[in-house]
Formats: structure tokens, sequence, C-alpha cells
């Protein structure tokens, strides 16, 4: 038998069309899915700038949509040229959104309203109000007082797409507060864990269960009555607010506790470990991979970049849930992997996976000319800093969890202005698939992000003097190549 045929887009998207896929619409998903990667990275698909705008104020970017005017303001940036959605009234500076999230999970059980069901954004203000909006129309869908004890400004997700977590600026610490936590800096909820920072570089971890279960003094539920501190009102209304109804009277249980540089401290990998460096300023750049379980050093867990930069290397586990790692210096990735010491399932060691290299010359050094008193020319050769602007520097690496793709934004200075451009690679094994360039010129001495989403890159830069410039490019293919290959 000769070998087997690729399936090609063509066929793919006719069998769809018959309802080959029916029975399973995850099947229907990921052939979509795959179909998009493969004219996605095709060499005859070309990415245009199809919309430059200019603000004064942040600009933002979720899921296929572009947020102006903090958040007043929304673009959907799904249609071959970007569309206003809508534009809410004008408000006072007190009224102003802070923060936002995009919430648009569906949920396994039966809500009042069919609204409910569509995406919202969650907005926090600046008076102390959280919002739902309709992603759609920019119409107030539900509204909760917070409080006035304390000024609200940031929104995270505890559990993605299901609890919320809402936090204040920081605030003068009780008496009893710093007898318990000590001087706190910073704090977070993620995942259920109450994580607590020190200016020493400490990191504790408690259970935030374990906190509600100990400490809270009445369960309270929105648009209910309470009577609290002799004051009764309905909770979430304004001007009774949701009262603090947990208070820590004794050290809570310790489920953790770590001192690395800085606060840097990521948890991941299957078994868990985390991510360190060790609480020393001469130890920055170095990063200490360890078990949670015990704190054993993995094997070759110790990774530093031999690298000579302005700007400081970067580590985080990889978002794909693999697992693996991602480490990024201003000329080279390296993705590694987590596995089993062999012979001793107990420890485990990191291993390249793959390591993708910036375009650069090999032993690129200059020329440094000066004259002695006799007027002898002496020539000295110095080597250029990795990150040195004349030479390609990585920049941005980001996960599209969708197409499977890493995306990474590279940089190089010509002449007086920056270039970059957009490379996606293999998230399997870092082949490189297809490289887009910017039209605009890359300053690298302004704030920049970059977005890819399925069909859609999406440049944000922040000027000096809070100038915001968005820059958003759409897909187009000129010709439909015949096979549908998985490319890597």
């Amino acid at each position: 038998m000769g070998p087997t045929q690729k399936p090609n887009v063509c066929r793919q998207l006719s069998r769809r069309a018959l309802g080959f896929f029916s029975r399973d619409a995850g099947v229907v998903q990921r052939t979509n899915l795959g179909i998009l990667r493969v004219l996605v990275c095709q060499e005859s698909t070309k990415f245009k700038n199809v919309w430059t705008t200019h603000s004064k104020s942040p600009i933002a970017y979720e899921r296929g949509r572009i947020y102006f005017d903090n958040y007043r303001c929304c673009v959907s940036s799904v249609a071959s040229e970007p569309r206003k959605l809508y534009e809410m009234p004008k408000c006072s500076k007190s009224e102003k959104i802070e923060d936002a999230l995009l919430w648009e999970c569906p949920v396994g059980e039966i809500l009042p309203n069919p609204s409910d069901y569509k995406s919202s954004l969650i907005a926090l203000t600046a008076h102390n109000w959280l919002f739902r909006i309709s992603a759609t129309t920019g119409k107030v869908l539900e509204k909760i007082y917070l409080a006035s004890y304390c000024k609200f400004r940031y929104l995270s997700w505890d559990t993605p797409q299901e609890v919320i977590a809402v936090k204040s600026a920081q605030n003068k610490c009780s008496a009893l507060a710093r007898q318990i936590f000590g001087n706190v800096t910073d704090a977070t909820l993620s995942h259920g864990i109450l994580i607590v920072m020190y200016s020493s570089g400490l990191v504790r971890l408690y259970s935030f269960q374990a906190i509600i279960e100990q400490f809270m003094q009445q369960k309270l539920d929105l648009g209910c009555a309470c009577r609290w501190g002799g004051t009764a009102g309905t909770v979430g209304e304004a001007p009774f607010g949701i009262p603090c109804n947990i208070k820590i009277t004794d050290s809570p249980p310790l489920l953790f506790e770590v001192s690395s540089l800085e606060n840097a401290f990521q948890i991941g990998g299957h078994p868990w470990h985390y991510i360190i460096t060790p609480n020393r300023k001469k130890q920055k750049g170095v990063f200490h991979i360890c078990a949670l379980k015990d704190n054993s050093l993995a094997k070759n867990g110790i990774q530093e970049m031999e690298c000579c930069s302005l700007e400081s290397d970067w580590i985080y586990f990889h978002p794909d849930a693999s697992g693996r790692i991602i480490h990024v210096g201003p000329n080279q990735v390296k993705v590694l992997k987590l596995n089993e010491v062999e012979n001793n399932s107990a420890q485990h060691q990191i291993s390249e996976d793959f390591v993708i290299l910036a375009n650069r010359e090999k032993n690129k050094n200059e020329n440094l000319l000066t004259v002695t008193a006799s007027g002898r020319v002496v020539k000295k050769k110095f080597n250029l800093l990795d990150d040195d602007p004349e030479q390609e520097t990585f920049k941005i690496v980001d996960y599209e969890d969708e197409l499977d793709l890493l995306s990474v934004v590279a940089v190089t200075q010509i002449d007086a202005e920056g270039k970059a451009h957009l490379d996606f690679h293999c998230n399997e094994y870092g082949t490189l698939l297809k490289s887009i360039p910017l039209e605009e010129s890359w300053d690298v001495t302004y704030s920049h992000e970059v977005y890819f989403d399925r069909d859609l890159v999406l440049h944000i830069e922040q000027k000096p003097s809070r100038v915001f410039s968005c820059y958003v490019y759409q897909m187009f293919a000129d010709k439909c190549q015949a096979n549908y290959d998985q490319q890597c």
C-alpha cells in the first residue's frame, strides 16, 4: 500500500457541512481549529494592518474586543475592519472603571434571565461598585455595592470563570493584623490559596477555605436583608454594601513558605514543583526548580542563562498544562520538560525539550578605535550586549492555546528605528512555521503588548506622556493550499 493521503482542507469543510462530526461537538471544534492553523501558517497567507488608532487613555484587549476610555467604549475586532459595538454614557472620574474581567464561560445550572448565559464584562468602578455589563451592548445587567471602608482597585480570577477576587489598595494594618501576619507588602488569592508577600522576600501560602471555616463570623447572601454592627440593610446595596465578615483573631494554619528575591514565586508542573530565585541580589537571573512536597531541588534544577544584558531573562510554567517550563532570554527561548530520574521515581530532572534561537551573526563583536598621546591608533575589541538593539532580540513570548502555537516577538534596530516581526512556532517541536513583519516601528523604550488570537494580531503601544496606539492585523489568504497538513 502506498503512503496515506493527507486530508484536504476542502474535503474537511465538505465533511463538516454534511454533518460527519455532528455526534461530537468537540471533534467539530478541533477540526475547525486544525483547518485554521493550517491556513494561518501556510506561505500564501498574509497578515495586513487593517486598522490603526490612538488614544490618551489605556487600551485593553480581551477575546476579540478592544476597550477604550477605561472600558467605556468597546470595539469588535472580529469583522474585516474593527467596528464599534457600544459606547457607554460619559461618567465622572469617581465612576470610571478601574479594572475589568471578561466572563464568558457557560455554566451548568439554570439561570433566571437569558442574558445571564451571554458574555459579560465584570467591571470595578472607582467608587466601589461592581457592575456586570453586557459584552455586546454595554447595558448594565447587574450591580453590587462593595463597601465604603476601603478603596477597591483590582480584579482577578480566584477560580477562572467562576470565582472573582476583588482586592483593595494597600491599607495600614491594624496592630492585631500585624501580630498575626506581620508587615505584609502584598497579597493575592488564587485557586483557593491566599498568597501573602513580605518586603524581606518571604512568601507564605494559606488555605482560604480553612480561613473561612475558622474565622467567618456570619454568612452573607447578596440581595438578602442583614443586620451588622447595629445597622440593617441589604447585602450588596448602597450604602450597606458587603460587611467584612471574616475577622482573623489567630494565626491560620500555614501551608507553605519560601523566601525568594522580589517575591518571585510560581507553582506548576507534574508533579507539583515551584520556581524561585535565591533571595540575594547577586542571584538575580538564577532560578531554582524544586519539588513542592519536600523542597528538594530537581536534578539540573538550577537554570541560568549566561547572558550579558540590560533586561533580565524570565521563566514561567508553560500555560498549555503540559507541565513544561519556558525560559526566555534576549537571544534564546528554552522549553524545558520535567521528567522522572531513571531508576528513581521519587526524584525529577529538568531537560531541554527544544530551543528557539534568535537570528544573529555568530561571535559578533565591535572594534573600538582610540588614539594614544603619541598619535598611535589602537584597535580594541569588545563584545556587544546580548540584548543590543542592533541584534535580533526576543521581547515577548506567548501561547495561542486554540491553535497550539507559540508566538514570539523579535525586534532588531535598523538605523534609527526598530523593526519587529511575530513568529509562530510549533508548540510541540519548536519548528518555525510562520513569520509576520509588523509594519509600524518598534521603540524598545516604550511599553508594548502583542496579542495573537486565531486570525488576528493586535499590537498595543504606550508612548511617553500616556499616548496609546493600537495596530490591528487581519489574516488574508491569496490562495488556498490543497493539503491539510499539521505542519509539524
